[in-house]
C-alpha cells in the first residue's frame, strides 16, 4: 500500500505542471489570441510525446548507491521546484496586461516547453520505478495510480488555479468585499507549487529507499549505447511497430472536439473560470472512473474496452459542435442560464466516461506487455506514442481553424477578410468582418468521418494485438 500511495503522490506532482500549462490557452483566448498562436503554444505539450529521445539516458545513467530511479527523480523535481519559483517572477509580464500589451506567445511557448520537458523527465523515472516498485501481478495498478494521480494534479494546477485567479468567482463566493483581482495570480501559484516540489522531493530523497536487490536482475542494462540499441530492437519488433502505427492515428477523429471546443466556448462568451469550475463536480467521477474501468482492463483483453468506447467518443465530436453552435443563442445580458451549464456538464461527464475508458485501457495494455529488462524506456515508448497520437492531431486541428474559416467584409465594398491585414483594411473602410463559415464545424465533421473510418478498418487490427504471446513483446537481447 505504501508503494501505491507513493506512486499516486508522484503522479499528482506530475499533473500540476500539466494543469498549469493547460490553463494558459484559456487565458490567451480571453486575450484574443489567434488559433494559429494557440497551435504554436500547443507545442508546449509535445515533450511528453518526445521524451523517448532521452528516456534511454534516464534508464542507463544512474548512481547505484542512491537508487536507479531516484538518481533522476530527485534532481529533476528539485530543478522543477526552482524553475517554478523563478518563472513566478516573469510569467505575469509574459502574459501581457490584457489592455494593449498582448501576450508574448513565443516566449511563453519556449518557457513552458522547458517546464513540460522537466515534467516529462520526471514521468520517465516514475514509469520505470513503477515496474519494480510493484509486483508483476499488481503492475496493472500503475495505470490506476497514473490516471488518478494525474487527474488530481491537473485539477489542482488548472481548475483550482483558474477559480482562485478569477475576480468574479472570488468576489461572489470567497469574499465579503469585492476586489479587482483574484485571490492568487499565476505568479503566486507557481511560487507555491515550487515550494511544495522542493519539500516533497526532500522527503522522498530521505525516506524512500529503492529495492537494490531487484535492480540488477529486473532492469539491468550495460550503458547508454546498449539502451539505445535495445530501444531500436523494440521498435523493430512487428507487434510493437504495428501498435505504434495504429495508436499514432487512432485519435485523429477526436482532435477538433478535444483541442478546439473549449476555446470556442470561451470565444462565444463563456467565462473561462466557469468552464473550469464545471470540472469541479467531475473530480469525484474522474477519480472513481479509472477505479471502475480498471476492473475491466485488468484482464488479458484490455483493448476491448478501448474499441467499444471509441464510437461513442466520436459521436461526442458532433454533440460538442452543436453545443458551440447553441451557445450564443442562449446567451443573455447576465450570462448564461443554469440549464445551459447543466447541459454542458452532462455532455462533459458522458464524454469523460468514453475518454477514460480508452485511456485506462491503453495504459493497462502498455503495463501488461512492457518488458522489465528495459522497463523505463519500454513503457515510456508505448506511453509516448499514445501521447503523440493525441498531440499532433490537436496541434494540426488548432492550426487549421483559421485557414478553414471563411469571413466576409460587410459594410465596405471590394474589401476582404482573408488575412489580418485585409481585415484591418475592411475595418478602416467602415466595414466589419463577419464569419460565414467557421472552420471548427468543418473540422468537426471531417474528424468524425475519419474516426469512424479508422474504427471500421483498423480497430479490429488493434484488438488482434492482444492475441500475441508474451514473446512477441519481449526484448531479444544480444551480448
Amino acid at each position: 500500500m505504501g508503494s501505491v500511495l507513493l506512486l499516486l503522490a508522484l503522479y499528482v506532482l506530475q499533473g500540476v505542471p500539466l494543469g498549469l500549462a493547460g490553463s494558459v490557452p484559456l487565458i490567451l483566448q480571453s486575450r484574443s489570441a489567434s488559433y494559429t498562436e494557440q497551435a504554436f503554444f500547443s507545442l508546449v505539450f509535445w515533450p511528453f510525446s518526445l521524451k523517448l529521445l532521452w528516456a534511454p539516458l534516464v534508464d542507463a545513467v544512474y548512481v547505484r548507491r542512491f537508487g536507479r530511479r531516484k538518481s533522476w527523480l530527485v534532481p529533476t523535481q528539485y530543478v522543477l521546484g526552482l524553475f517554478m519559483i523563478g518563472l513566478s517572477r516573469r510569467v505575469d509580464a509574459l502574459l501581457g496586461d490584457g489592455q494593449g500589451r498582448g501576450p508574448d506567445v513565443v516566449a511563453l511557448t519556449a518557457t513552458f516547453f522547458l517546464f513540460e520537458f522537466l515534467a516529462a523527465t520526471q514521468d520517465i523515472a516514475v514509469d520505470g520505478w513503477a515496474l519494480t516498485m510493484l509486483s508483476r501481478e499488481n503492475v496493472g495498478y500503475a495505470s490506476t495510480c497514473n490516471s488518478v494521480g494525474q487527474t488530481a494534479g491537473y485539477f489542482l494546477g488548472n481548475v483550482l488555479f483558474l477559480a482562485l485567479e478569477s475576480p468574479s468567482f472570488c468576489n461572489k463566493y470567497l469574499r465579503f468585499q469585492p476586489q479587482p483581482r483574484g485571490i492568487v495570480t499565476l505568479s503566486d501559484f507557481l511560487f507555491f507549487w515550487g515550494a511544495v516540489f522542493l519539500i516533497t522531493t526532500t522527503l522522498v530523497a530521505l525516506l524512500k529507499k529503492e529495492n537494490k536487490e531487484l535492480t540488477p536482475t529486473k532492469e539491468e542494462t550495460k550503458g547508454i549505447t546498449d539502451t539505445y540499441k535495445l530501444l531500436f530492437s523494440i521498435i523493430k519488433m512487428p507487434a510493437v511497430l504495428t501498435f505504434c502505427l495504429l495508436i499514432l492515428t487512432a485519435k485523429v477523429g477526436f482532435s477538433a472536439a478535444d483541442a478546439v471546443t473549449g476555446l470556442k466556448l470561451v470565444e462565444e462568451g463563456v467565462p473561462k473560470e466557469h468552464l473550469a469550475l464545471l470540472a469541479v463536480p467531475m473530480v469525484p467521477v474522474q477519480i472513481i472512473l479509472p477505479l471502475i474501468i480498471s476492473k475491466y482492463t485488468a484482464g488479458p483483453q484490455p483493448l476491448n474496452t478501448f474499441y467499444k468506447a471509441m464510437p461513442f467518443r466520436l459521436l461526442f465530436g458532433l454533440e460538442f459542435a452543436f453545443l458551440v453552435w447553441w451557445t450564443p443563442k442562449v446567451k443573455h445580458e447576465g450570462g448564461f442560464p443554469v440549464y445551459y451549464y447543466v447541459v454542458v456538464l452532462l455532455s462533459y461527464a458522458l464524454h469523460q466516461v468514453t475518454l477514460y475508458s480508452m485511456y485506462v485501457a491503453i495504459m493497462a495494455f502498455n503495463a501488461k506487455v512492457s518488458d522489465p529488462l528495459i522497463g523505463g524506456t519500454y513503457m515510456t515508448l508505448l506511453n509516448t506514442v499514445s501521447n503523440l497520437g493525441g498531440n499532433w492531431p490537436s496541434t494540426v486541428a488548432l492550426w487549421l481553424v483559421d485557414p478553414l474559416t471563411v469571413k466576409e467584409c460587410v459594410g465596405a465594398q471590394e474589401q476582404a477578410c482573408g488575412t489580418a491585414a485585409a481585415a484591418e483594411l475592411c475595418t478602416k473602410a467602415g466595414g466589419s468582418c463577419v464569419t460565414t463559415l467557421d472552420g471548427y464545424y468543418v473540422e468537426s465533421v471531417v474528424c468524425v468521418i475519419l474516426g469512424f473510418a479508422w474504427w471500421f478498418l483498423f480497430g479490429p487490427k488493434l484488438k488482434k494485438l492482444q492475441d500475441e504471446g508474451q514473446s512477441s513483446w519481449k526484448c531479444k537481447r544480444t551480448n
